[in-house]
């Protein structure tokens, strides 16, 4: 079997990196189109570096516009690709317009589409990645979910064929990268702080950078906290930032983008996250901190539910008022799997060409 992966963005990266590797040991020919929607060496070479992973066949280095240009010039560009290569089926993770370019290119060549992350929904249709999951799960043949709550999703759509629970594959880089860690005193020193004395911060999704009353109150927020925050900082809320002339107090350490050690590191010995990232409340659930997410809503429910992630929006004293006293249940229940997701991948995508 030969299959196109599409990537784009740095989770996707961090997603590719297990299921390359489970693909490979069973077999299954697999060829990576890298988008260039993330093409800043930070936020896209150093993670195939320290993951491993293959390098991509193709770099379509598109980046830059707003949505739909963005994603109409890579559906035409994948599409090139797709016809040349002639795959079996295409597989795409998550929510991104790199995501929806590669599965509508392939269903339009009436190629399968699997689709790693199926099922997660945030019900907030504003958000272009809440658009981009749901056409891309209308779309797949093979639908992998990281939870029963994906599932039940999908089947409110009508969506029942093809639908498997694999659970996350972020849970397995996490999982390999948490055991991996060893002291982590010399990084910490890195950075200039102690276990569980500052807050790993990350910002950057539109709806808290493009609007300049959220960008404002979140920035008021960070500089009024007494804690040391430590915040890598993404290229589109430096530009925002410095559009809006907003400056942050000495007490936020701003730094370039982390490599996936570095970050899972800070994570873990962070005292609580403060985040607008989807993938980072999973990540600072395994790592047993407390996560205080700035947004409305979330696709990942579950770990609100279970009491360690607290979703404040973006007022100012919601965001202080949550990390000086939001505190996580006592228990932590499994979620998303067992850190074996890719293994579970690779073996459907194997047991269909042993059919």
């Amino acid at each position: 079997m030969k299959i196109i992966t599409v990537i784009g963005a740095r989770p996707q990266f961090i997603k590719a990196a297990p299921v390359s590797h489970a693909l490979a040991e069973v077999g299954v020919d697999e060829t990576l189109i890298h988008t260039g929607q993330h093409h800043d060496k930070s936020m896209s070479d150093v993670f195939f570096d320290e993951l491993g992973i293959p390098a991509p066949e193709y770099n379509l280095e598109i980046q830059g516009g707003l949505h739909g240009e963005m994603t109409g010039r890579m559906l035409a560009a994948i599409e090139e690709v797709l016809i040349k290569e002639k795959p079996d089926k295409v597989l795409v993770y998550g929510d991104t317009n790199s995501t929806l370019a590669g599965a509508l290119a392939a269903v339009k060549l009436h190629l399968p589409v699997i689709h790693v992350e199926a099922g997660l929904r945030s019900f907030n249709r504003r958000m272009p990645e809440e658009i981009n999951r749901i056409m891309t799960d209308h779309v797949s043949e093979l639908l992998l979910c990281t939870s029963e709550v994906a599932i039940n999703h999908l089947k409110a759509e009508g969506v029942f064929q093809g639908v498997h629970l694999v659970g996350d594959v972020m849970a397995d880089i996490n999982r390999s990268t948490r055991e991996g860690l060893g002291d982590l005193h010399e990084l910490l020193a890195q950075f200039g702080v102690e276990p569980k004395k500052y807050i790993l911060m990350t910002w950057h999704r539109a709806e808290n950078t493009d609007d300049s009353e959220r960008l404002r109150s979140i920035a008021a927020a960070v500089n009024a906290l007494s804690e040391t925050v430590v915040l890598p900082l993404h290229p589109r809320t430096r530009m925002a930032l410095e559009r809006e002339n907003i400056s942050l107090n000495d007490n936020v350490k701003v730094v370039e983008p982390l490599s996936y050690r570095q970050m899972t590191a800070l994570m873990c010995s962070s005292k609580c996250v403060l985040t607008d990232s989807g993938g980072v409340q999973k990540e600072a659930y395994w790592c047993r901190v407390p996560c205080i997410t700035m947004r409305d809503e979330t696709e990942w429910t579950e770990t609100v539910d279970v009491g360690w992630n607290c979703l404040v929006g973006a007022a100012e004293q919601d965001i202080v008022k949550a990390v000086r006293s939001f505190s996580p249940n006592a228990e932590h229940p499994v979620l998303y799997g067992d850190g074996y997701a890719a293994k579970r991948i690779a073996e459907l995508l194997k047991a269909e060409v042993d059919i």
